[in-house]
């Protein structure tokens, strides 16, 4: 099963850098989307949502206005949850998404890994 860093960047001072870091070192399956091209360590950033995939995670690491652009694509293929870390959070998307069946978290991806609460 996929875990999305939606938002990726390839650049080491994002945190979402560092959570494709953290989740690929901790043995998840992890799938970079952004739009920017480049790497992550050994994660190429994949600039198209996945289709037809298994998706136990998406942490969002984008602006409400932002994560707009991918509420169909996600409505399509649903995770099982979705992580609002803080400056994403969204109560107008996670009440959607709640009323679809999917969990949504306001927490930090970073945190909830390194205790042990991912």
């Amino acid at each position: 099963m996929l875990h999305v860093v939606l938002g990726a960047s390839p650049n080491p001072r994002r945190y979402s850098y560092k959570a494709t870091e953290l989740l690929g070192a901790n043995g998840y399956n992890v799938y970079p989307v952004g739009i920017r091209s480049g790497k992550i360590g050994e994660y190429e950033i994949i600039h198209e949502f996945p289709e037809n995939q298994e998706i136990h995670t998406i942490t969002m690491y984008l602006s409400p206005e932002n994560q707009e652009q991918y509420y169909e694509k996600i409505y399509k293929n649903l995770p099982r949850r979705v992580i609002f870390n803080p400056g994403t959070y969204n109560p107008e998307f996670q009440q959607k998404l709640n009323q679809k069946g999917v969990i949504t978290v306001n927490d930090c991806t970073l945190i909830m890994v390194n205790q042990g609460r991912y």
